[in-house]
């Protein structure tokens, strides 16, 4: 009986033991890591947007009080006394007025 008690005094000294290895905390330190330099990445720069007006459009007939025949502007009595000199004999309407009503 009594090497019982001692064996059974061993197994409960191995048990408590094994407690205190599980609560043991190792650190090493090896020093401080040395600095981490990243270069800077490359700026990519993206062209511009290339913007392209469309061509103006100017249509025949009147613009406020001058009109455009496609290759100059005339004045009201310019284009009026053009028109009689080209054989209308009197007054002509506009094309742009008369599909107004307003000759």
């Amino acid at each position: 009986m009594k090497r019982s008690l001692i064996a059974l005094a061993f197994a409960g000294v191995g048990f408590s033991l094994s407690g205190l290895a599980h609560a043991v905390d190792v650190n090493v330190n090896i020093g401080v890591p040395a600095p981490v330099v990243v270069a800077p990445a490359p700026v990519m720069v993206a062209p511009a947007p290339v913007m392209v007006a469309p061509a103006p459009a100017i249509v025949i007939g009147w613009h406020g009080d001058r009109y455009w025949d496609g290759h100059r502007y005339w004045q009201r009595r310019e284009w009026e006394d053009e028109q009689r000199h080209r054989g209308h004999g009197g007054y002509h309407c506009p094309p742009g007025h008369a599909k107004k009503g307003e000759c």
